[in-house]
């Protein structure tokens, strides 16, 4: 075996475990099929314009959060973008987090909200998409 052909096997069995552990659903793997020779660019494209708006829906739901008043009803909005964008890219372990901390807004849960750490789970799913947008 060559070396393209292992690399390029390290390259499937690593997307397929992104899969198997629930970090990435088939939604994903939609995306990448809309990618083609026209535009090779599209996934890193469609992942970029997420993370810009994850980023900025966590720092509204952050400020939100640090009110004396929280807006449970304002935090639950935000949550719900996040929650849809992240769908939509195939994005299944940040969509799991959304579920979770949508039920801690609907009980007014600050606290779940914290052991969540969502700012935890971006970068990682960053590095993730950065390393499986090359297939």
């Amino acid at each position: 075996m060559d070396a393209v052909t292992r690399l390029h096997r390290q390259l499937v069995d690593y997307s397929n475990s992104l899969f198997q552990e629930g970090i990435l659903d088939n939604q994903f793997g939609h995306l990448q099929q809309l990618q083609d020779e026209s535009n090779p660019d599209f996934v890193a494209e469609v992942v970029n314009l997420y993370f810009k708006d994850s980023e900025r829906l966590l720092n509204e739901i952050t400020v939100a959060l640090d009110q004396q008043n929280v807006d449970f009803t304002k935090v639950g909005g935000h949550v719900h973008q996040l929650k849809g964008s992240s769908s939509s890219i195939g994005a299944q372990r940040v969509n799991n987090v959304c579920t979770a901390f949508r039920s801690f807004c609907e009980e007014k849960n600050i606290e779940g909200w914290v052991s969540l750490n969502p700012h935890k789970i971006l970068p990682l799913f960053s590095a993730i998409i950065v390393r499986s947008s090359i297939f």
